[in-house]
């Protein structure tokens, strides 16, 4: 951590108990990196290395009293081998047209958003959002962050939106076209972004939470080898949860 960084002095803060997003029948409380606090890729990478996690402007780890089914996961980029299932999901998006940008507002990535949203995550919370909640959610104005385009014949088919870090990327999060379920697009995002992960000599790949309980979430431990911060530490070993 450079002296500026280790001149400013941290704060958080905790929400009051609300509705969890991924649990339902359960409460959440989540963690927040003081929001008036100045916050650059320094900090972002320290916060990450403890299990936090960006949404927008804000950093946040879930802090909950009752329950631990959050867990943050890394990948190990340099060491990941791709099982058969996800191969086949390589090959079958090699026809795809990859474009890098900056994290500008785009009306056919908005659309594409709407339609993700509604498709695969109706009555979620996220429902008719505006541009402007879009952006908020998406981007800030700290961070080095960058859109992956996917185009399929000319027609935008995924957006996949990665934080830079020092040594890793943060896959932030995948938007893609929900009537093309058989392209495992999510899927090929992350492939994607292990290969440019690995291209660039990063370390690590941060691919937020992983909820064993949570099916939308689960999917993760599919990708190895992964590391879980429990205890206050990175490990290889998959921590053992009560049931849900």
């Amino acid at each position: 951590m450079n002296t500026a960084a280790r001149a400013t002095p941290l704060h958080f803060y905790t929400t009051p108990p609300h509705g969890c997003s991924y649990l339902p029948a359960r409460q959440a409380t989540t963690l927040f990196a003081d929001p008036g606090m100045p916050k650059n890729d320094t900090v972002y990478a320290l916060l990450s290395n403890h299990g936090f996690r960006r949404s927008g402007e804000h950093l946040y780890r879930p802090h909950c009293h009752a329950c631990r089914a959050c867990v943050a996961v890394r990948l190990a980029v340099q060491e990941f081998a791709p099982k058969r299932h996800q191969r086949r999901a390589w090959e079958l998006n090699a026809d795809l047209d990859i474009r890098v940008i900056p994290p500008d507002y785009h009306p056919e990535h908005f659309d594409l958003y709407r339609r993700y949203l509604a498709g695969r995550h109706a009555g979620g919370g996220m429902d008719d959002p505006t541009p402007q909640q879009y952006l908020e959610f998406l981007t800030s104005s700290w961070t080095a962050t960058l859109f992956y385009e996917m185009y399929l014949d000319g027609r935008l088919v995924a957006v996949a939106v990665v934080d830079q870090l020092a040594d890793a990327l943060s896959a932030v999060y995948t938007f893609y076209d929900p009537e093309l379920r058989d392209r495992s697009l999510g899927k090929f995002a992350i492939l994607y972004e292990i290969d440019t992960a690995r291209a660039q000599g990063l370390r690590w790949l941060y691919l937020g939470y992983w909820i064993a309980a949570c099916r939308k979430m689960s999917y993760k431990v599919d990708f190895q080898p992964l590391e879980y911060f429990w205890e206050g530490r990175w490990s290889r070993r998959a921590p053992v949860l009560p049931p849900a």
